[in-house]
């Protein structure tokens, strides 16, 4: 029981030192230098809600983005995601058009990131409204059946 106390403590103690640790608290979001040319409002109140804040210099950060060690994930999630793809800087070479499979393969927003962020938790309609208007916006396939049978006439 005695080692328990102390494996606690430790713990404990180990929480409050890492907490010194600089990295994963500068959270001032560069400007907005320029977005796409969205293809309806509709699709960035979309993105806004699932992807801007790992895609854009717009990122909301939460309390517990200051507190190490989920600071240090949180930053790297965001700065992993402004550098592939950032929708606040459109004025450089990006490739837009892996958005919207990226949304139909289910691999983006992550499940993780829609567990603690209520506001990303988009149905399946406006998942599928979101991978039709990035398709829109950027280029690439709309995978409605409608779209790819019109196409063929």
């Amino acid at each position: 029981m005695r080692w328990v106390k102390w494996a606690l403590a430790a713990l404990l103690g180990g929480l409050l030192v890492i907490q010194v640790v600089p990295f994963g608290r500068d959270h001032a979001n560069p400007p907005v230098v320029a977005e796409p040319s969205w293809d309806s409002a509709q699709t960035r109140e979309l993105t806004v809600r699932a992807c801007f804040d790992c895609h854009s210099n717009e990122t909301v950060w939460p309390w517990y983005s200051t507190v190490a060690p989920v600071s240090w994930l949180v930053q790297r999630d965001v700065d992993e995601g402004r550098e592939h793809l950032n929708y606040s800087e459109w004025n450089r070479t990006q490739e837009g058009e892996e958005s919207a499979e990226t949304v139909r393969e289910g691999s983006m927003p992550p499940s993780f990131y829609s567990l603690t962020h209520p506001g990303a938790r988009l149905t399946d309609a406006e998942l599928a409204a979101l991978a039709n208007g990035l398709a829109a916006t950027f280029g690439g396939e709309s995978g409605s059946e409608e779209g790819e049978a019109e196409g063929d006439d």
